[in-house]
């Protein structure tokens, strides 16, 4: 089946869950400077948090480029993965009320590491419904970034436990990697080359 309809999907749910996020941002209880500071923190998760899912946006527009068609298989994984990234709302609008509290921030990666395993499911569903010649699996080669920000989550969570601080920055730290353009795709994709401009 064309995979147009799990895509409008997808646009449809991130588009949701970027609009709790800011629906959790309260303002200031007064009009002071000192009062919008007291927020920063809840503004810096759900900063970090819109990082991610836009990360998440993006890859998966780039991903299903390479997968016009897709299996019952690919659509319950996608499913899956957006029932993950649903809950980032509730783990970001956690951490942000309490900024110092490990366990927020620790449930806040354990939300990251469960979204980043079912990608790598549902990666692993589109590889598997395009066989041996799959151009996602020449796209994704060993797949290092994956690896890489999967062990950050695990640090982080780790490390929340001794400074809620310094668990949020592994996350951060996690994010950073996929900054980066990331033409994985562009190099497999048979399409006319893109000025440096376009992502």
């Amino acid at each position: 089946m064309s995979s147009d309809r799990l895509k409008a999907l997808t646009d449809g749910v991130v588009a949701i869950i970027i609009t709790i996020m800011v629906l959790e941002m309260r303002p200031p209880a007064s009009d002071t400077p000192q009062a919008l500071l007291a927020i920063l923190p809840t503004f810096l998760s759900y900063g970090l948090s819109f990082i991610f899912i836009a990360i998440y946006w993006n890859n998966h527009h780039h991903f299903f480029l390479l997968a016009p068609r897709v299996t019952g298989t690919v659509l319950w994984a996608n499913l899956n993965l957006l029932f993950w990234m649903s809950l980032v709302p509730f783990s970001t609008a956690w951490m942000g009320e309490h900024p110092q509290s490990p366990w927020p921030a620790a449930t806040y990666g354990i939300t990251l590491l469960s979204c980043a395993l079912a990608w790598r499911i549902m990666q692993a569903a589109i590889i598997s419904s395009q066989g041996a010649r799959s151009l996602l699996r020449r796209a994704v080669g060993g797949d290092w970034k994956g690896k890489a920000s999967a062990a950050g989550y695990l640090l982080g969570i780790g490390a929340s436990f001794l400074s809620p601080t310094a668990g949020a920055s592994m996350y951060a730290g996690a994010a950073s990697l996929w900054l980066i353009p990331d033409r994985r795709v562009r190099r497999v994709f048979l399409v006319p080359d893109l000025d440096d401009g376009e992502t």
